[in-house]
């Protein structure tokens, strides 16, 4: 084939039906692939995901328990009979259990918060031995009595509008709603103004009875339900508070636990609505704006007082063992590519939702890939597939896990997918831009489960291009040590939508899912067939799908973004733009070389294609930089962290955003240039590659 008729099939090719085309893979490896993924899906089925929830959500599994090391030898001991090598990492890290619980009103009633959640007759595991009691996981140990004032979601707006109306928060106990933002800038924001205590609890209105039926009649939280939770202060860094950016291996250096910045400085407690609304009828003051008033049947004040509340926590702050269990499915080709799959197996109590049904449609991939085996195939590249533990606590499995293998990652991995729950409804999907492509064809081989077509069609939703589009990947699970911290390509994914609301509750149980969720474990064994897929395709490409274009764009919009702020004319975004430009073109010049080059058949010995597709997928570390964000250096993406005040959601391009909206217009400047450094690394990466392409 001739140079022109190469880059015309470069150009128009994207366009031509997908069957014809695999991202990847020459036309000749096309139609193998294509077969062996079919055969793969067949495998997966929902009756084995069944068992496995019933055995590993059965019993409550928290992190550092009997219980949570009892499913990750469950799961080993399932893994080691399908043929697959597999072993359990052990590390010791700080996981406190409350041992001292006191929620009560001194004044001008009294009453005492009962902290424990019914149990019903309808589910059994409700009544289940060896649960942990409701808590919020690094609150501080504290006994203080305070006047209580309502600061509705507690995030930084609300304490703005408390100031308009003159109450100040100094001294005093906060209660805090469920809801806006991550639950550990709910406590961090109230002792930055002054607070002593903070007290964070599930409003009927976004979590109860005013959304639908209440369990057991229906899917939504009772009044005695609770959302227990970290509030671990994971924009500052994940994993075990007294390692932070080392492995929490056995004999380790740990700080002193005063010097631990993710651990908050007051006691936090998670209340249930019915407790809440005892404390809230006693709440004097302003009646709260109309936007603060949630769906208990109380007239919303926001105080000071007269309510005061003692409040009385204390943990046992010992260090306890989670087991992290790792297959590998070793490459015949490049032993030293590894693409990996992770979800976590520890619960706050049974946790059939959270996180078991992942959990179980992972096994099920993994039993695919040792069918797979069986009949003679071996991935080009490494598979690893990884249960987490201690990911409720605050990432700490996965994390730990990054920072012992950080060296051996940022040489081999190739990219990283991430479950988490998952359940009935649409599929939702956030990643790294460079995986984009791959995604969204990906998508069109799987069928949905609604019976209608493929996931594409069914996930694209009102898209005007035939493309989907994966989220900004912002914070809440164990694809952050990977993506944030070491600069691995990242995607996260699971079925959902129908809102529910038993998070984190002891009704996250197996009767629960049955009757509410994917009771007939039909979407969990799509996710096991799409992500079994992904696994294959990206182990056995012969040239790595990651494709650039769609990253230029996206900067462009967050710079578009920035400007728009306000005040944001003082930014000087020209070098950005400049790099952005340049990336663009070199983007598109590596897309038609990449094309080109998979025309005339990839042709190259492994000692040729290897270091090529290693520096391919090491593109997604150009993005960050050693020294990391300002003021939270873990934190190393340049591109994409969590933000400082919103946690869970996505921060695009963080350190300048976060300066400007501070209006630290020197510091958003300097931090600009940062990101034009980076992305002036990714291009002459990009042009590199474009010449190596040339080459084969």
């Amino acid at each position: 084939m001739n140079r022109l008729l190469l880059v015309l099939f470069a150009l128009f090719a994207p366009s031509l039906p997908a069957q014809q085309i695999v991202r990847g893979f020459t036309s000749s490896s096309t139609p193998r692939q294509l077969a062996l993924e079919r055969k793969l899906r067949t495998i997966p089925e929902p009756g084995r995901i069944r068992k496995y929830m019933k055995r590993m959500a059965d019993e409550p599994h928290h992190a550092g328990s009997a219980g949570s090391k009892a499913v990750a030898h469950y799961a080993l001991g399932l893994l080691r009979e399908w043929g697959l090598d597999a072993k359990i990492e052990t590390f010791e890290t700080l996981l406190p259990y409350p041992t001292t619980q006191l929620v009560e009103m001194t004044a001008p009633v009294l009453y005492r918060a009962n902290l424990r959640e019914p149990v019903l007759t309808e589910d059994k595991d409700s009544a289940d031995a060896n649960q942990l009691p409701a808590f919020n996981a690094y609150s501080a140990s504290g006994d203080v009595t305070a006047p209580l004032v309502y600061v509705n979601f507690g995030i930084a707006e609300d304490y703005e509008q408390l100031r308009r109306m003159g109450i100040d928060v100094k001294g005093k106990i906060v209660l805090a709603r469920y809801g806006k933002g991550w639950r550990g800038t709910k406590p961090r924001l109230a002792q930055e103004r002054g607070a002593v205590g903070c007290i964070i609890y599930s409003d009927p209105k976004e979590d109860g009875f005013y959304q639908g039926d209440v369990y057991p009649a229906g899917r939504f939280r009772p009044p005695g339900g609770v959302q227990r939770g970290s509030v671990m202060d994971m924009p500052l860094h994940v994993g075990d508070p007294l390692t932070p950016g080392w492995a929490s291996v056995a004999g380790a250096r740990r700080l002193a636990r005063e010097d631990a910045r993710t651990i908050m400085k007051i006691p936090v407690i998670p209340l249930s609505s019915r407790d809440a609304a005892h404390l809230m009828r006693q709440l004097g003051g302003p009646v709260a704006p109309e936007g603060w008033r949630g769906a208990m049947s109380v007239t919303y004040h926001v105080g000071p007082g007269p309510a005061t509340v003692h409040l009385k926590l204390d943990f046992d702050w010992a260090i306890r063992p989670i087991h992290n269990v790792i297959a590998t499915i070793k490459g015949s080709v490049y032993p030293d590519q590894w693409v990996i799959y992770g979800n976590h197996h520890d619960a706050w109590v049974n946790g059939a939702s959270d996180p078991v049904s992942g959990a179980s449609a992972l096994l099920e991939s993994a039993r695919a890939l040792a069918e797979m085996r069986k009949t003679g195939w071996q991935p080009k590249r490494t598979i690893k597939l990884a249960l987490w533990d201690g990911e409720e606590f605050g990432l700490i499995g996965s994390t730990e896990w990054v920072e012992k293998h950080r060296v051996s990652l940022a040489a081999k991995a190739v990219a990283y997918i991430n479950s988490d729950s998952t359940g009935k409804g649409l599929l939702s999907a956030d990643g790294s831009p460079f995986l984009d492509s791959f995604f969204s064809q990906v998508l069109r081989e799987i069928p949905s489960p609604a019976g209608r077509g493929t996931l594409f069609e069914s996930a694209r939703g009102t898209a005007r291009d035939d493309h989907f589009h994966l989220g900004s990947l912002g914070a809440g699970s164990d694809y952050v040590p990977f993506l944030d911290h070491a600069g691995i390509s990242s995607l996260n994914l699971g079925f959902g939508g129908e809102a529910s609301g038993i998070y984190h509750s002891t009704y996250d149980s197996i009767e629960w899912y049955k009757r509410f969720s994917d009771g007939d474990f039909t979407y969990s064994r799509t996710l096991s067939a799409l992500t079994a897929t992904m696994l294959t395709r990206l182990a056995d490409a012969d040239l790595l799908p990651f494709e650039f274009k769609r990253l230029a764009h996206a900067v462009g919009t967050y710079a578009d973004e920035l400007a728009r702020l306000p005040g944001g004319g003082k930014l000087d975004l020209q070098e950005l733009r400049a790099e952005l430009s340049r990336l663009a073109s070199a983007a598109k010049a590596y897309e038609i070389e990449y094309q080109a080059a998979l025309a005339r058949g990839a042709r190259g010995s492994p000692e040729t294609l290897g270091p090529l597709n290693q520096a391919i997928f090491q593109t997604e570390r150009a993005l960050t930089l050693e020294s990391g964000l300002p003021g939270r250096p873990w934190y190393k993406h340049q591109i994409y962290a969590p933000g400082v005040h919103t946690g869970y959601s996505a921060k695009t391009l963080p350190a300048v955003r976060e300066a400007a909206e501070a209006g630290q217009w020197m510091e958003a400047n300097r931090q600009a240039r940062e990101v034009a450094r980076v992305l002036r690394e990714l291009g002459a990466r990009l042009v590199s590659l474009t010449r190596q392409l040339r080459t084969l």
